[in-house]
């Protein structure tokens, strides 16, 4: 943070000039208990300069996939940063997983589109890669029946 922002009192005006965030954003994460206004001069809210780390972190939490909830919950009443790094530790690892799929995914539908076979019912790899989706969807198709059950 800037020198002359520490401990500064900024109107919403600033804050959406210094953070690139829209005033109506501020007001949602403000209801959300994401942030707190210290006050009001007049119509406008006032913010402690430290909420320009704290709307850096929303933004940060958000590009990992996290929620506003999930993100709240990394704030003290106070707005300080009060991270669980086990939860992000965990987060990490469902990205992870995420990403194995994802690539998984995008492989299948390289290898489909560049596949030379004249019928990709033809092609063994093409096969095989149908197997694997179809035993994951049955998996995923049995775990939500017995949940509903």
């Amino acid at each position: 943070m800037k020198p002359d922002l520490v401990k500064k009192i900024l109107d919403i005006g600033e804050v959406v000039r210094l953070a690139g965030v829209p005033p109506s954003s501020l007001r949602f994460y403000e209801e959300k208990g994401l942030i707190r206004s210290t006050g009001r001069r007049g119509l406008r809210r006032l913010f402690n300069s430290h909420v320009l780390q704290q709307l850096e972190f929303i933004a940060l939490g958000q590009q990992a996939g996290l929620t506003l909830e999930e993100i709240a919950s990394m704030f003290t009443p106070e707005g300080k940063l009060s991270v669980n790094r086990q939860f992000l530790v965990d987060k990490s690892k469902e990205i992870e997983k995420n990403i194995d799929q994802l690539t998984a995914v995008r492989n299948t539908l390289l290898h489909v589109a560049k596949c030379s076979a004249s019928n990709h019912m033809e092609c063994p790899k093409f096969q095989r890669l149908l197997k694997v989706a179809g035993k994951k969807n049955r998996k995923v198709t049995k775990k939500s029946i017995s949940r509903k059950a």
